[in-house]
């Protein structure tokens, strides 16, 4: 859409006070704050135009405009300047989350933590699907007499560890075996699609040891179950951060912002899509009509080159837009550079 240089300015500017200060923007105020060498009165001509193109709206009679959802999307795709996070944020992202990141499910947890204290705005994050895991690589560790400890490495950098029964005849050196055809047969296999050809040539090998297999294939089921209990799929942070939000202070419309933070489903819908790379969804744009006047902010974190989640912020349309877009562009790189280096190790 075309827009003459001084309509940019002033909508930038535009913008850029109500982020701010969350009040109607007038031409006095962009003449006062904004060195834009025009005076109010040509302004205020610009500002009519701008309204009558949708770009910005006048919330009362004699009031000063806001930006339209249009007039966001405009900013962020064409007026807004990227924003380099600052040392002392890519430092505390970086020492905090790498001191989680021994379990993944606490680093995601975390992340969302830091995301909301950082930004002040409302943070999502979507966690690997453990039935879409796939198996990278297990281990048996000695546990007690007749017993193993089972180590299950998931392609997504997760690691989970099931006590086995084994007999009390097998060796370290049998078990050592077993891990090995495993890891050969099942390595970068999804259990569920596990092939009987694969079980047999297991069960030929190690025939004698028929009962130990059944029961550590009987746990990987069980670990990688669509039934088992699972940590929740979405992880939000900072939720009491929208009431912070002049646009909030209306309960009702907090009720049932709320009520919808209970849903999982319709939480993953905000962050959760088929596009590479970053995501903002602006207000109307939304298909909740719930989060009307939100904006989401979402990229996806990567293993190895593999899409395995996505993390947003979400908070009114009058979010700082290049300050959430800086802090959730370095956490996706942040997070997606630790859980690959697990994995190496």
């Amino acid at each position: 859409m075309k827009m003459d240089e001084r309509k940019q300015k002033i909508l930038k500017a535009i913008v850029q006070d109500y982020i701010a200060t969350a009040e109607p923007v007038g031409s006095r105020t962009i003449s006062r704050k904004f060195d834009l060498g025009v005076s109010p009165a040509t302004i205020r001509n610009e500002m009519s135009d701008l309204e009558e193109m949708g770009f910005i709206e006048q919330p009362h009679t004699s009031s000063g405009r806001i930006p339209s959802d249009i007039g966001y999307r405009y900013y962020v795709d064409y007026l807004m300047a990227p924003i380099a996070l600052q040392k002392v944020d890519k430092n505390r992202i970086k020492d905090q989350i790498s001191s989680k990141i021994s379990e993944v499910e606490e680093a995601l947890e975390y992340t969302g933590k830091l995301i909301s204290q950082i930004t002040n705005l409302t943070s999502l994050v979507l966690c690997p699907r453990t039935k879409e895991s796939v198996l990278q690589k297990l281990y048996f560790l000695p546990y007690q007499q007749g017993k193993a400890i089972m180590v299950t490495i998931k392609e997504n950098g997760s690691v989970e560890n099931n006590i086995v029964d084994i007999g009390e005849d097998t060796t370290t050196e049998e078990l050592q075996v077993l891990a090995n055809i495993f890891n050969e047969n099942m390595g970068g296999t999804r259990v569920r699609d596990l092939k009987s050809g694969l079980l047999r040539e297991i069960y030929n090998e190690l025939s004698r040891k028929r009962k130990v297999i059944d029961f550590v294939l009987s746990s990987l089921e069980s670990t990688f179950s669509d039934n088992r209990e699972e940590s929740p799929e979405i992880y939000l942070g900072g939720t009491l951060n929208m009431l912070n939000q002049p646009e909030f202070h209306d309960l009702d419309k907090v009720k049932t912002l709320f009520s919808i933070f209970e849903e999982n489903s319709k939480l993953k819908e905000l962050i959760h899509h088929d596009k590479e790379g970053r995501i903002v969804t602006i207000g109307s744009e939304n298909s909740n009509k719930v989060f009307k006047d939100c904006s989401v902010i979402s990229a996806t974190y990567h293993v190895n080159g593999k899409e395995i989640g996505s993390i947003g912020v979400l908070g009114p349309t009058r979010m700082d837009y290049s300050k959430a877009i800086a802090i959730v562009d370095y956490m996706t790189f942040s997070l997606t550079e630790l859980l690959t280096n697990r994995q190496k190790k």
